[in-house]
């Protein structure tokens, strides 16, 4: 593959992404590892993209966060309000999807917050990068909580490290329970590229992905967590479109719609 081919696959893949692994990279990419390295470190310093402990991530135009403690997209307070009657729906046919006494990770969220009140009595053991999914859980004396290392990022109330860094407990799950920005035929969307980014550690530790979208999420854009093919289960409400219902079911995603 010649460099400019190199350059524009790196490129796209970062405009699908805007993170992705070294490792990741070097099974998509036609070249050796040190061919890529250099590569990398040409495009870095050329500003066309940023280097970061185990991978690379797009530049942020425009949308960049003028504090770096604040995460881009719909603070949790405002989003937490919204259609609210079909999250709770989504949350009780998901949480009916756990196993007594098993293992389950869940990523913060407004949709995956309603899951907790129907969790009582499972003895579950949780991962959570969640404060407002801890404060839910702790009431449960059964329930086991386990929490990630990283810092708090107040808008949302979340626990998140930095883009390749790993401070999570070694934590292996059956389950992950998970929420998205948006949904496409491009995959699963978050508006910021550290979610982006946490949510793929997350992935890779669990055996079944489990996504909690209401119906709106079929709509907008962002930067990309995963293919639909890596989505095990879907979880949605009753104003899915039989488009959208399509495509998912093209993707080989089994969906549950909630009522």
């Amino acid at each position: 593959m010649h460099v400019t081919e190199r350059e524009k696959a790196i490129l796209d893949l970062l405009q699908q992404r805007g993170f992705i692994t070294f490792r990741d990279l070097a099974k998509r990419v036609d070249a050796s590892a040190a061919t890529l390295r250099r590569d990398l470190e040409r495009m870095n310093s050329e500003g066309r993209l940023n280097r970061v402990r185990g991978g690379i991530k797009g530049i942020q135009h425009g949308a960049a966060r003028s504090n770096p403690m604040q995460l881009l997209g719909t603070p949790f307070h405002e989003n937490i309000a919204r259609h609210r009657e079909q999250k709770e729906a989504i949350a009780r046919a998901a949480a009916a999807l756990c196993t007594p006494g098993a293992a389950i990770m869940i990523d913060g969220g407004s949709t995956t917050l309603q899951m907790c009140r129907h969790l009582e009595g499972l003895r579950l053991q949780v991962l959570t990068n969640s404060l407002h999914i801890v404060n839910a859980l702790l009431p449960q004396a059964g329930t086991r909580i386990w929490v990630p290392g990283g810092a708090v990022f107040r808008e949302q109330d979340i626990i998140l490290t930095a883009a390749g860094d790993d401070a999570m407990p070694s934590f292996h799950a059956p389950q992950l329970f998970m929420g998205a920005a948006a949904v496409g035929a491009r995959g699963v969307m978050q508006a910021d590229v550290v979610l982006v980014a946490a949510e793929r550690r997350l992935i890779e530790r669990a055996e079944e992905v489990i996504l909690l979208v209401d119906s709106s999420k079929f709509q907008g854009s962002g930067n990309v967590v995963c293919e639909l093919q890596q989505i095990d289960v879907l979880v949605t409400d009753t104003g899915i479109s039989k488009r959208d219902l399509a495509m998912l079911k093209g993707a080989g995603v089994k969906v549950i719609v909630a009522d």
